[in-house]
């Protein structure tokens, strides 16, 4: 991996992190078009530059953040969205610990994501048809721990790649009644700690692999992601509150149904 290979795949991360079409399996696509090896190096890397997305969103949404500081001190509205957190986070660290490995021999090919982009823009399609709550939808206040708890189930789901963690959370944020603005935000905060813990874990698995990659190029992805990820943010918010999730479905079918046919015709390597 060279400097602009690096920057290329900190643009993908940082662009494709927060909206609901799958990170991971854009990155595994723009490292075959790159031509790139699919080894632990580069997996590793596009797990750690995550790092960029992460701080992206903590400043985009800084009175949440500030929120959580204050939850030790005795913040009641911090407290009560810690622990929100906290129960959605549970599911997928249970279940990434035990089952990573697993994960990753059975869905990391470009078949299975090409699947699961399809799978997951008709379900974008259907939400507004099985969506509770109405147009308006319940405030990020609202959220109590039963609702935490869908949403971290749903976070289980995304764990294979082409799913998209956005995807499954604010869908499923959706689909328990929040509105479309409170559901991107407790997808934001959730994936900072899920990302968070990822990128660390990763870090700490792969520190051998990663210094094949270099600091320098590591640095660069991630300055790119957090970039990249800061713009993102402030459109899907923009976005969702106006015009819903609508154009994500077509966008994940259309790339769906395109990397499928390159696939079948031998055009792209499906491992």
């Amino acid at each position: 991996m060279d400097w602009f290979d690096a920057l290329i795949l900190g643009l993908v991360e940082g662009l494709t992190e927060y909206l609901p079409v799958s990170s991971t399996g854009h990155l595994l696509l723009a490292e075959r078009l790159l031509g790139l090896e699919a080894n632990e190096a580069n997996h590793a890397y596009a797990i750690v530059i995550q790092a960029g997305a992460i701080l992206a969103v903590l400043w985009a949404c800084r009175p949440r953040v500030a929120q959580l500081l204050g939850a030790p001190a005795g913040d009641p509205a911090g407290r009560r969205l810690l622990a929100n957190l906290l129960v959605a986070f549970v599911p997928a660290a249970v279940i990434g610990l035990l089952f990573d490995d697993w994960i990753e021999a059975q869905f990391f090919g470009l078949w299975p994501i090409a699947t699961m982009w399809i799978l997951g823009g008709i379900f974008i399609l259907l939400v507004p048809r099985l969506r509770r709550g109405g147009a308006r939808g319940l405030g990020f206040e609202d959220i109590g721990a039963r609702q935490a708890l869908i949403i971290g189930l749903a976070q289980v789901v995304a764990m294979a790649p082409g799913t998209s963690r956005s995807l499954a959370t604010i869908s499923a944020a959706l689909l328990v009644g929040l509105s479309g603005a409170a559901a991107v935000e407790f997808s934001f905060l959730l994936g900072v700690a899920t990302l968070t813990a990822a990128s660390a874990w990763t870090a700490l698995k792969s520190h051998e692999a990663l210094a094949q990659i270099g600091l320098a190029n590591i640095a660069i992805g991630m300055a790119v992601s957090y970039i990249a990820a800061w713009a993102t943010v402030s459109f899907l918010l923009e976005w969702v509150r106006s015009r819903g999730l609508a154009m994500f479905g077509w966008y994940r079918l259309a790339l769906g149904v395109l990397v499928a046919a390159c696939l079948w015709r031998g055009w792209l390597s499906a491992t």
